[in-house]
């Protein structure tokens, strides 16, 4: 599990490899990953972008912006939690993720970047 804390919010997450499979007769590798968002600050807070940059082992980062994660803002008390799975598919069988999201807080009407950790992302077969 690959964890990050940026001003009172912990990210985690957790990756698993899914399956190769072919994309227009080119082999690509498809990953799941669960991330786990955590208030541990005293505010309010609520989720309103997300901002990856996806790395592969044989290609250049490209990148992914756009509102909140899987469709949702999700809102967060002081302790509460949202978790949501995602995937990826790459061109090769090894790469990483990261990024962050774009939080406000609800007491100060701020904006905030929380970082979500570097994670990788490698088929079983590629491990050693």
């Amino acid at each position: 599990m690959f964890q990050q804390v940026t001003k009172g919010i912990k990210i985690s997450v957790l990756t698993k490899y899914q399956g190769a499979l072919l994309k227009n007769n080119i082999p690509s590798y498809a990953f799941r990953y669960t991330v786990r968002i955590e208030n541990q600050g005293k505010d309010v807070v609520q989720l309103i972008n997300r901002h990856w940059k996806i790395m592969e082992s044989n290609g250049r980062p490209h990148f992914v912006d756009g509102a909140g994660v899987i469709g949702k803002k999700p809102i967060l008390k002081s302790g509460e939690v949202h978790t949501y799975q995602s995937n990826c598919v790459l061109s090769s069988p090894i790469g990483a993720m990261n990024g962050f999201y774009t939080m406000v807080n609800f007491t100060s009407a701020q904006e905030f970047d929380v970082e979500i950790p570097t994670f990788k992302l490698a088929a079983t077969f590629a491990m050693n």
